[in-house]
């Protein structure tokens, strides 16, 4: 029997306007009805530099997608991550350039992120799987948010997520969340194949669908 989903059309081995950025940070800002996320490049000293991408999540719709913009203008959309499915945790969510081609893909792994957080990401030549650095903080987690009335007190829990490609064993990206008030996470890429798009979506995806 042929899937009722649209499947995706394969990965080119590298697109042509590939890049690599190795070390960035994502800041979230909260709206009414929109979550907004800076991505900035880092500075040599680990200081935030300029602004490379400006994203935006519009809530309660029912296929997630995420814009990512040149700055606040939004008057140019440079890149784009979309769910294939309706509100599925098990939704595969494509990453776009500007004209419409597939970068990559990634997904949340509902079984294993029960007990600890895990994503799948796809990308030329990149099979890697991220999971919550330490499991303890992760049970402590689930944990908290189950206590009545306890579990509706936000706690800024510090939590990581390494990304391992499946063939090598070798690191692909790092997101390490900051001791903020604010939402504010740290990537690292030391894998230069992972273009800088897919990693920036799957870090913005990595808060803003953290508890789907």
């Amino acid at each position: 029997m042929s899937s009722p989903f649209p499947q995706q059309p394969p990965l080119p081995e590298q697109p042509s306007d590939a890049m690599a950025v190795p070390e960035f940070f994502v800041k979230q800002r909260i709206t009414v009805m929109v979550n907004r996320y800076e991505v900035r490049a880092a500075n040599p000293d680990g200081t935030e530099g300029r602004l490379l991408a400006f994203a935006e999540q519009k809530r309660m719709k029912l296929k997630e997608e995420v814009n990512f913009y040149t700055d606040e203008s939004k008057s140019r959309r440079v890149f784009s991550f979309k769910a294939r499915q309706r509100l599925d945790v098990h939704a595969e969510h494509d990453v776009f350039d500007d004209n419409g081609v597939i970068l990559g893909s990634f997904s949340k792994q509902f079984g294993a992120s029960l007990v600890r957080s895990t994503w799948r990401l796809s990308a030329p030549g990149i099979g890697a799987v991220g999971r919550e650095r330490r499991p303890l903080i992760a049970i402590l987690r689930r944990i908290w948010d189950f206590i009545p009335y306890v579990g509706d007190i936000w706690v800024p829990f510090v939590f990581h997520f390494d990304f391992v490609d499946t063939n090598t064993g070798q690191t692909v990206m790092v997101s390490e969340r900051q001791k903020t008030i604010r939402d504010r996470y740290r990537v690292t890429v030391p894998d230069p194949r992972l273009d800088f798009r897919v990693a920036a979506c799957m870090a913005v995806a990595l808060d803003a669908l953290q508890s789907r």
